[in-house]
């Protein structure tokens, strides 16, 4: 059993930058980032290797977001800049009770272990 705890998220100006971080108790493989913005889906937004640290991003938040690790501490981190009022959304850390490949790990049908979920909101 693994349990994911987020801190950071909040309320900024677009344009502006959070930080967001996911510390993981247990063996993690991939920690991921998905977000769910009012009536919408859930959506993949960046994940990281804990082993390799390797990354993959959403189209949508490349060359602003940046997701990075600590694995002192088994903790995942997601440096988000020049945020835009569409990236308001409740945002989620998970991790996959095992490795995740290729198409996977864009689903969070294949992650089975999820923090409580932060607000963050940009402002126009």
């Amino acid at each position: 059993q693994v349990q994911l705890v987020e801190s950071g998220g909040g309320l900024v100006q677009a344009g502006g930058s959070l930080r967001l971080s996911c510390a993981a108790s247990g063996r993690t493989y991939d920690m991921a980032w998905f977000r769910q913005a009012p009536g919408k889906e859930r959506e993949f937004v960046a994940t990281m290797s804990m082993s390799r640290g390797t990354t993959y991003y959403a189209d949508s938040v490349k060359g602003r977001f940046t997701i990075s690790k600590d694995n002192a501490k088994n903790t995942v981190n997601l440096q988000m800049n020049s945020l835009k009022p569409e990236d308001t959304a409740v945002y989620y850390c998970a991790t996959p009770s095992h490795p995740v490949y290729y198409s996977a790990r864009y689903s969070p049908r294949n992650y089975d272990y999820w923090g409580q979920g932060t607000q963050v909101t940009v402002s126009s």
